[in-house]
């Protein structure tokens, strides 16, 4: 068995010439069985970088195009022909056609054109293996195949056009090559964006971090953090997840919040192997700071906020810069015990006064805050900002790589600083971007005054980009993972469309949704269907034409149909239509409103006609028959995005884009099974879309069903 593999992203030339001589042995022997197979690389992993690979049974592999035809002509003796030493010549010549700029193959060329302007073929008057590889390394090369195709060498170009001409299996092997190729790259493509990030000293093992501050429930942008956390630490590297509460500011952490974020975890299918909390490390995070103030690294500050942020942007030194060590310890002591005194200051890192990045301008790392805690309750009065305790715990918990969004990009040097100020382990930092959907607001900030403001109804509103929010309005666990695994580590800044996310979930969600019937209630038409039976029957039909495991429903037939109004408007009389889920009917009578005001229907008649070829009809609609079952209220509600400005920028008020109107009610009347629905079922309402059940029909009081989108449009 041989096989011949090739690194189809490689310059074509280098392999081409090999490829086309093992189809030439595999057409002129059927017997030969020479496998060619494609890795979609730029070189080969074996073979000091070669683009060809052959392998004859279990021999030592071949790399290079030329050496592979010599092995090729040695293995398969029929392929050589007459005028050995000649052929040998013009296939050593074909590496001279292998660079990719035009001085450097105009002359190899011109010397063709010469050789060739009495002869059809480059060696006596058949094809040969010369003809091959010389015309596989100008095919291959895309600046000569260009001036092939402007044809200014005129032998070189007519004999180009011979050889593809007068032997179609060459051809039929590029075409070949290069639909194997495109395939490949599809499918790649289709699996979504590169891992190959090289994280650095994976052998010694992987321990990576999800550190969500529980000050609000956790939105799309938390999710992709997660996920690939997860995804590096457990299915990459068979390394270790730790899920790290940064509960740092008792002024806007709860218990609930921390609650909804472990919940959140593990309906997205992620179980950090350890749940720790940086409160966990108070202690400790209290003498490092202590130790950086004795050591000059820190200091205290009662600078005015306003002030300081001005004079770190001009790089301005603080007043304090230079206070004694024994001034900074009696401060902190202050702030330690909650006093009136100790809430006037703070505690900085003493980094740099003008370093071009700000970020390194002596940042604040300990903050007096006298409310009590969730979890310590009011044993501290001091507490550490993120960018002092996130680079000290990760060292202490034996994070290796630090997974952070590229916003944190300034601050990097920050976190190396306080590493080294502390003499701590190092940790690997991987910047990867934001998750941004265009019109959705991802600031915690302002999503808490969304819903402060009651412009939503709570965190999990369907118009919110929280998990649970996405959760409400229809999106499945799988269609989440599969869409942000999909968007890869990549630290390229885009603003997403929710059509793509939409369009993934409805992959998911398709096979599996049964099929109901909904009918509008304002304005319904009442149809009378002459030649069904007199009495109302039901019978069994299955949930979804394409998936019989979903079960059987009732559908009930019967003289008196609910039909729409908007599609009784297009009806014309003796028009055949047909009624979906059980035949044509021919329009025979339609009855409109005697309002002048209103050209509503009141009525129609039509005349089963099941013979009829459902084929042939424009007009496909869904009914109700009125009798033989219960119709049960449904409301349905769709949504639009809160705001109207695809991209708010930082200095817009969003005040200034919200969508006045963002919620959308219909009244309808449903089939019978949809009573049966419970919370969270996913269904299709046929010609109406998607749907989830919010809330399951009760007697008296309506089903609600909430529009999930499907990617046509993003709302």
């Amino acid at each position: 068995m041989a096989t011949l593999t090739i690194a189809s992203k490689a310059n074509q030339a280098t392999f081409l010439p090999a490829l086309l001589v093992a189809t030439r042995a595999n057409e002129l022997d059927t017997n030969t069985a020479l496998t060619i197979r494609f890795e979609e690389v730029d070189t080969l992993k074996a073979g000091g970088g070669a683009t060809a690979e052959l392998t004859l049974g279990s021999g030592i592999p071949t790399y290079g195009s030329e050496n592979i035809i010599a092995k090729l002509v040695n293995a398969y003796p029929f392929l050589q022909g007459k005028h050995e030493n000649l052929i040998k010549e013009w296939l050593d010549r074909t590496v001279s056609f292998y660079p990719s700029d035009f001085k450097s193959i105009e002359g190899p060329l011109l010397e063709l054109d010469s050789h060739l302007s009495l002869r059809s073929y480059i060696i006596g008057y058949t094809l040969t293996l010369a003809d091959i590889s010389v015309w596989g390394g100008i095919r291959g090369n895309k600046v000569a195949h260009a001036a092939m195709k402007k044809g200014h060498m005129v032998n070189v170009c007519r004999w180009f056009r011979f050889i593809e001409e007068t032997n179609p299996w060459i051809a039929a092997a590029v075409q070949s090559m290069n639909a194997q190729a495109q395939e490949k790259k599809a499918a790649k493509s289709k699996e979504g964006a590169s891992y190959e990030i090289a994280l650095q000293d994976t052998e010694k093992g992987v321990v990576t971090r999800f550190p969500p501050e529980p000050s609000g429930y956790l939105h799309i942008g938390h999710a992709k953090a997660a996920l690939l956390n997860d995804y590096f630490a457990h299915e990459k590297y068979k390394g270790t997840l730790i899920c790290r509460f940064d509960d740092t500011n008792p002024s806007k952490e709860k218990e609930e919040f921390q609650d909804a974020i472990r919940d959140d975890l593990t309906l997205m299918g992620i179980t950090p192997d350890k749940v720790t909390f940086t409160s966990d490390y108070f202690e400790e995070l209290y003498y490092y700071c202590v130790t950086m103030l004795k050591e000059g690294k820190a200091y205290a500050d009662d600078t005015d906020q306003m002030v300081m942020r001005d004079e770190r942007m001009k790089g301005v030194a603080s007043k304090c810069r230079n206070n004694s060590v024994d001034e900074n310890l009696a401060h902190f002591e202050e702030m330690k015990k909650g006093t009136e005194e100790g809430l006037r200051w703070c505690i900085r890192a003493k980094m740099s006064i003008d370093n071009p990045n700000k970020a390194m301008r002596d940042p604040v790392v300990y903050r007096c805050n006298p409310l009590p805690h969730h979890r310590t309750g009011s044993k501290w009065k001091v507490y550490p900002t993120y960018d002092f305790c996130c680079p000290i715990v990760d060292s202490i918990e034996g994070v290796t790589h630090a997974l952070r969004t590229v916003e944190y990009r300034d601050r990097n040097p920050q976190y190396q600083w306080m590493l080294d100020a502390l003499s701590l382990r190092n940790v690997h930092i991987w910047d990867f971007s934001r998750m941004n959907f265009i019109r959705t607001l991802l600031s915690k900030r302002k999503l808490t005054k969304f819903v402060e403001q009651g412009i939503v109804w709570g965190w999990d509103d369907p118009r919110f980009p929280t998990i649970r929010g996405i959760r409400r309005r229809g999106m499945t666990i799988e269609a989440l993972r599969e869409f942000i695994l999909k968007q890869g580590p990549s630290r390229n800044i885009v603003n997403l469309d929710w059509t793509l996310f939409w369009a993934t979930n409805k992959k998911y969600i398709d096979p599996v949704a049964p099929r109901h019937t909904a009918v509008l209630k304002g304005n319904a038409v009442l149809a009378t269907i002459k030649g069904a039976r007199a009495a109302a029957y039901i019978e069994e039909k299955p949930k979804h034409g394409k998936n019989t495991e979903l079960g059987m429903k009732k559908v009930a037939y019967s003289r008196s149909i609910l039909i729409e109004q908007e599609d009784a408007k297009t009806f014309k009389e003796d028009e055949e239509i047909t009624l979906m889920n059980w035949g044509n009917a021919i329009v025979r009578k339609i009855s409109t409103s005697l309002n002048p005001l209103n050209s509503n229907i009141t009525n129609l008649e039509l005349d089963l006609h099941l013979q009829g070829d459902v084929k042939k009809t424009d007009k496909k609609i869904t009914w109700l028959s009125v009798e033989g079952q219960e119709l049960i209220p449904v409301e349905l509600v769709d949504f639009d995005y809160l705001i109207t400005k695809d991209k708010i920028d930082e200095n817009d008020n969003v005040d200034d884009f919200l969508n006045p109107q963002t919620e959308f009610r219909s009244q309808a009347l449903a089939d019978c099974n949809v009573a049966d629905l419970q919370v969270d079922d996913i269904i299709q309402f046929e010609r109406k879309g998607y749907f989830r059940v919010d809330r399951k029909f009760l007697h008296g009081e309506p089903a609600v069903l909430f529009n999930i989108p499907t990617g046509k449009t993003g709302k």
